[in-house]
């Protein structure tokens, strides 16, 4: 099947502004704005993962210039770390909120994401 020349995009997806691997966590900066609880929202992280960044590196959400990071959780609602995305891909979200903060967490198993995030075995040196 062909692309279409000309298809029209969600209101509700988000294309990252930046990516950076800061204090040990992977920042995705989404454009300003308010995100509303219960609501689905589409990333897309468009720029290119830091090669410096550490494979079981905690994502975390920076919304425009703001200060706060708000966690990516599996569906499960365990931390997504590095390993859990990819540059130029998609992942739907619902946008969680309590009396203080909030986090984003994926809908459903993506591809990419392993069952855990466990060694598959240990030899007595530091993991690389």
């Amino acid at each position: 099947m062909a692309c279409k020349n000309i298809c029209k995009l969600c209101d509700r997806i988000r294309i990252s502004t930046a990516v950076a691997f800061t204090d040990g966590n992977l920042v995705v900066t989404l454009p300003a704005g308010s995100y509303n609880d219960n609501e689905k929202y589409c990333i897309v992280v468009a720029q290119s993962i830091p090669s410096e960044t550490t494979i079981n590196a905690p994502v975390v959400i920076q919304i425009g210039e703001g200060t706060e990071q708000y966690p990516l959780l599996r569906c499960n609602c365990s931390q997504a770390t590095a390993c859990n995305i990819n540059t130029r891909t998609r992942y739907a979200t619902r946008v969680e909120t309590n009396a203080v903060s909030g986090a984003f967490r994926m809908l459903g198993r993506c591809g990419c994401c392993p069952d855990s995030n466990n060694l598959q075995s240990i030899d007595g040196t530091a993991p690389a």
